[in-house]
């Protein structure tokens, strides 16, 4: 989940100081240190945040329950994403290009979970007539902040948590307790909290565990504890054992001056580099519109196919399942097609499937097949999913998880082949301030086309304008073709 967040200019988690041989020297087979195993399981306990509160359960429920009205909901998730989105992209740059001046990071993590950890539990109390609408997004809003910039921070220790070459080894592994956990959480708050009432299965329990009400919401609310408490676990083992950076001397308002100026120097590496800048500059209006769909994928198929709580929580856990096929096969489309056709493939797919599903609802199949559930027989007799339309809007979900994950696995070979070698980590701050930088700006046509035309079909158009600028800006870059 970390691409929301990105890497900041130098600090990137896959290509270190010494330049392009980190990217591409395989990872030693020796054993994971403690301090990088706690690496790992700190950012895999980090990441079920994303998953649970911003995308899956707690967001559609604040949009359908707290708002009261899919559009409108729409709407104010995506002023929400804008702000935290235009605050991160303001403060983690600056926070990434400095910290290394600094030195330690480890106060400033214990601050971010001392802010996150009380606020998700704060999220069971977002019920109707309780909290204030306009608190709880302010909550949603410090969380998104605290969350991205300590991703930069975390990031930052991935070279001392690692071994000489260990560090594509933690940062993959990272991911795969992150979405494995993600997957695992999901499972479990359908298991214990949803299901139960539902069906007669022998292995769900009778009713929802430790009493949780079905009609208060609360499996939609318990998301923002649990969540926090995986974070405070996670965090134990990382502050007792992972190493953090020595104090440097210089004070804080100085390194963030120093920041400033790498910041600059960063962007002079552009220079007679044309082609790497026409790939950021594409790859920054691609991934608006790929953070966009994964922040209101959620939104939008809970407001379009009027799913609850059980549907959302089946349709996350089978998105990210499928999302790590995207992993699989982005190298074999890396090798057989060269990473920049690779990257048009995915990105053009993802064009083609997001209009596919701008044409769904529960009565309508692909903006010309009607469907009248009245008239047709349910499809299998199963509590969920029952219904034609419902498949294949969930098969189309899936067809943009897989490449959308590919998409980020190819975009990150794609510059390893452009950049110089000996400006290899250089290049990779770039990188990642191209995912950060604008990174509001899908959030912010998203509200306001959701809210002019008051429709939320109407509010997904601007993601698939800025897939499609950026599919453009591809087709201007010259090499990262296939290698002989």
């Amino acid at each position: 989940m970390s691409e929301l967040a990105g890497t900041p200019p130098g600090l990137s988690d896959v290509a270190g100081a010494e330049g392009r041989e980190d990217v591409l020297t395989p990872p030693p087979t020796g054993k994971l240190s403690k301090g990088a195993l706690s690496w790992i399981l700190h950012q895999g306990t980090r990441d079920p945040y994303v998953i649970l509160v911003t995308i899956y359960v707690f967001a559609p429920y604040f949009s359908r329950v707290l708002i009261g009205d899919p559009v409108k909901g729409q709407a104010t998730v995506a002023d929400i994403s804008t702000t935290y989105g235009l605050l991160t992209a303001l403060l983690a740059p600056i926070l990434g290009a400095s910290i290394e001046r600094y030195g330690p990071r480890k106060p400033l993590m214990a601050l971010g979970l001392a802010i996150m950890v009380p606020l998700l539990f704060g999220l069971w109390w977002a019920t109707p007539g309780a909290l204030p609408v306009g608190l709880i997004g302010a909550f949603l809003i410090i969380l998104g902040v605290v969350y991205n910039c300590g991703d930069v921070l975390q990031n930052s220790l991935l070279s001392r948590a690692a071994e000489k070459g260990q560090e594509p080894v933690l940062s993959g592994l990272g991911y795969a307790v992150a979405n494995g956990l993600s997957v695992a959480l999901l499972i479990f708050v359908m298991w214990a909290f949803v299901l139960p009432g539902q069906v007669s299965w022998s292995f769900v329990p009778a009713g929802p565990l430790f009493g949780l009400s079905q009609a208060d919401h609360e499996p939609s609310r318990i998301v923002g504890p649990l969540a926090g408490a995986v974070m405070l676990l996670g965090a134990i083992p990382f502050f007792l054992w992972t190493r953090d950076a020595p104090r440097t001397g210089v004070s804080f308002v100085a390194s963030l001056k120093e920041g400033v100026k790498l910041l600059i120097d960063t962007f002079r590496n552009l220079k007679g580099h044309a082609d790497v800048a026409k790939f950021l500059g594409a790859r920054m209006l691609y991934c608006d519109g790929m953070t966009a769909l994964l922040i209101f994928g959620g939104l939008f198929a809970a407001g379009l196919m009027k799913w609850g709580e059980l549907e959302m929580l089946a349709y996350g856990i089978s998105l990210s399942i499928f999302g790590v096929l995207g992993g699989l096969i982005a190298p074999w489309l890396d090798k057989t097609l060269g990473p920049r056709r690779a990257v048009q493939l995915e990105v053009g797919i993802c064009i083609l499937v997001l209009l596919g599903t701008l044409g769904m609802g529960r009565e309508k199949i692909l903006f010309f097949w009607t469907w009248d559930a009245a008239t047709h027989p349910a499809v299998w007799n199963g509590p969920l999913f029952r219904t034609l339309p419902e498949l294949i809007y969930l098969g189309l979900g899936l067809l943009i998880a897989v490449f959308v994950t590919a998409q980020y696995a190819s975009s990150r070979t794609l510059l390893v082949r452009l950049a110089p070698p000996d400006r290899m980590a250089a290049f990779f701050g770039l990188f990642s301030l191209s995912g950060t930088a604008t990174m509001w700006v899908g959030s912010l046509l998203v509200a306001l086309a959701t809210k002019m035309f008051a429709s939320q079909v109407a509010g997904f158009i601007p993601i698939a304008v800025l897939l499609a600028l950026g599919l453009l800006g591809l087709f201007t870059v010259k090499g990262g073709g296939r290698e002989s």
